[in-house]
């Protein structure tokens, strides 16, 4: 592995002030950032380490509205009483992100700012259009999310909070890699303050998406029937090793309605 300046920051002003320089990436738990770095992916100049700064973690409920800290952890996140009494979908998909190591160091902003096309968090913030916040500005989730690996933020820019919206109904189905554990499909639906919306993750060639024809018939009849014989375009969608676009494209809809229950 390269050489690199490791910085601690005590404070998001501080971590904003190091990510300044060039080629200074944030890590906060390591689980994408490091691995990259290993296999030579990532050769960053500086690492701002921000797995310390107070101010990133804990969870709040207030104006209809659950908060989680970029910080915060995803066993955290599943472990909290707040997030299951107001968002228990949101819950159930934190506690089975990856494994036991994974979750007790991974992060809700690390895992947003990264954007894996198959991670579980993007599809809950663009499932219930929850709102990004960073050290310089609010980002809806209809906004944040660009592309493969690819999000709204500048550089230097920290995700500092993620505030949800709490919804009338939620529900979240994920169809793993085994090894990995990462979605080859999932799907977060919503029914709530943001309409209703039904989000994909593992699918889409170009990251997470909102799958529009499911959620009008959604908004028609909130229920499984709905969605019976529904069908799903695999036009660009991912054909890989563990499912080919079709799979994939079939499992969207089946997903989506043992999410809705």
């Amino acid at each position: 592995m390269q050489t690199f300046v490791y910085e601690t920051p005590s404070t998001v002003a501080d971590a904003a002030r190091s990510a300044a320089r060039e080629d200074a990436k944030i890590v906060a738990g390591g689980q994408s950032l490091l691995a990259s770095m290993k296999l030579g992916l990532a050769a960053p100049s500086a690492l701002v380490d921000i797995g310390a700064i107070a101010e990133l973690k804990g969870i709040s409920v207030s104006g209809g509205n659950v908060v989680i800290g970029a910080g915060t952890t995803h066993a955290t996140v599943a472990a909290s009483a707040d997030v299951k009494r107001a968002i228990p979908a949101l819950a159930d998909l934190a506690g089975h992100i990856g494994d036991r190591q994974v979750r007790n160091r991974g992060t809700i902003g690390g895992s947003l700012a990264n954007d894996d096309p198959a991670a579980c968090y993007p599809a809950a913030v663009l499932g219930l259009g929850a709102t990004v916040q960073t050290n310089q500005r609010s980002i809806p989730a209809d906004q944040f999310f660009k592309g493969l690996y690819t999000t709204a933020l500048h550089d230097g820019e920290i995700i500092t909070a993620v505030s949800f919206p709490i919804p009338e109904k939620a529900g979240w189905q994920k169809f793993k890699q085994p090894a990995s554990r990462f979605s080859i499909v999932g799907v977060f639906v919503s029914k709530g303050p943001a309409g209703v919306r039904v989000a994909v993750t593992g699918a889409g060639a170009n990251g997470v998406y909102r799958a529009s024809e499911l959620e009008a018939k959604l908004a028609a009849n909130w229920s499984a029937a709905a969605l019976a014989g529904a069908k799903v375009s695999a036009d660009g969608l991912n054909s890989d090793l563990h499912a080919s676009a079709e799979y994939r494209a079939a499992l969207i809809p089946v997903l989506a309605g043992r999410a809705v229950g």
